[in-house]
């Protein structure tokens, strides 16, 4: 994982009826193009209490913030057709989108995962998401919100 301090010790498991209680209210966007992985992490996340939306690849997600939609978690896979995730994490920053983006990817060398990062990531972390993953999101997102 990648990001802003976050330590494995901060991602400590919670079940996932501990997770939806604060998170009725919050919107998440999923951009990746693998269907498989779309589904299961709508499905994940729905089932923790998040409002999801799908698509398939980063154009798509930033058409959707230039017609004005917002979410307040973006879950953007780096290789996509159309637009990849460094490309849409960049568009998103210089419309001003400020939601918490966070980078998923395979395996990929440090470089290539520093240049996504520099992108304007918030965290990037290998797919797919895990309980402690998400646990660790919704706690960000939570504490982001408080201090706004």
């Amino acid at each position: 994982m990648s990001g802003n301090g976050a330590s494995s010790s901060s991602m400590s498991m919670k079940s996932d009826d501990d997770m939806v209680g604060n998170n009725r209210n919050k919107s998440v966007l999923v951009v990746d193009d693998d269907p498989l992985l779309r589904m299961f992490h709508d499905t994940y996340l729905k089932h923790v209490g998040l409002k999801t939306r799908v698509v398939e690849n980063g154009k798509k997600a930033v058409d959707l913030f230039y017609l004005g939609a917002y979410f307040d978690l973006i879950l953007m896979d780096k290789e996509m057709p159309v637009m990849n995730g460094v490309e849409a994490t960049k568009a998103l920053r210089a419309m001003g989108v400020s939601s918490m983006i966070v980078g998923l990817t395979s395996r990929v060398p440090p470089c290539e995962m520093q240049a996504f990062m520099a992108a304007g990531l918030d965290f990037c972390f290998e797919k797919p998401l895990s309980i402690n993953t998400v646990a660790f999101l919704l706690k960000e997102l939570n504490k982001n919100n408080n201090n706004n």
